[in-house]
């Protein structure tokens, strides 16, 4: 596979607005075409009998069921609240939005 060019690089500062020196499109295509270098060798290691993860261990997530248990009711946690309204606590504006 032929290595990135330095117009290659040039083309994607233009398209990310970067501004870089002659002297920098050389050094970041060398540095790109090691990265995809890095990326097609990762790439020939995966093999079908591998399965996708996103974690190298097992995870499992603890759930318990949802259940109702008691608990203050509305009135009960509005209760020391310096303002509510509509059965919620009320807070100062901060966005400048309604």
């Amino acid at each position: 596979m032929p290595g990135i060019t330095r117009e290659e690089v040039a083309h994607l500062a233009r398209l990310a607005r970067l501004e870089l020196k002659p002297e920098e499109l050389d050094h970041f295509a060398g540095q790109l075409d090691d990265i995809i270098g890095a990326v097609a060798r990762v790439s020939e290691v995966a093999d079908q009998d591998v399965p996708p993860t996103s974690h190298p261990l097992p995870l499992t997530n603890v759930m318990r069921p949802d259940e109702v248990r008691p608990s203050l009711t509305p009135e009960q946690a509005l209760s020391g609240a310096p303002a509510q309204e509509q059965q919620r606590f009320k807070v100062p504006q901060i966005l400048g939005e309604e």
